[in-house]
């Protein structure tokens, strides 16, 4: 799996929250059947906004941001995005109690201690 982080930046001020979940709301659909998108993450900061995206696979990241997607998010924000990739292996999802790799539940191994983890 991969996940792409966009970041658009923003000269105003940072939309309160309910604009901001009214915004992505209205943008949210036209994710829904985006060909190897399992996940998208509406992001809302000081200096400005984007997403968090997760993807089956890089290829199927790289077809959706073309060079078409550059220009209409351009086009919608006035500015230029970044984009960066990475790759994606291992998930702690405490909202269901799951470890998984590569999107496939595993057995939780013994904790470790914070100090042995650095």
């Amino acid at each position: 799996m991969v996940i792409t982080i966009v970041q658009i930046p923003r000269t105003g001020p940072k939309p309160d929250k309910a604009a901001s979940i009214a915004g992505a709301t209205k943008s949210a659909p036209q994710y829904r059947d985006v060909k190897g998108l399992l996940r998208k993450d509406f992001l809302n900061g000081e200096t400005g906004g984007g997403g968090i995206y997760l993807w089956e696979t890089r290829e199927a990241a790289e077809a959706w941001f073309n060079d078409d997607w550059w220009g209409w998010i351009e086009e919608r924000f006035g500015a230029r995005p970044t984009l960066t990739y990475f790759d994606h292996y291992l998930t702690v999802d405490n909202m269901v109690g799951e470890i998984r790799v590569d999107g496939t539940p595993i057995a939780a191994p013994e904790p470790v201690s914070e100090q042995a983890a650095e």
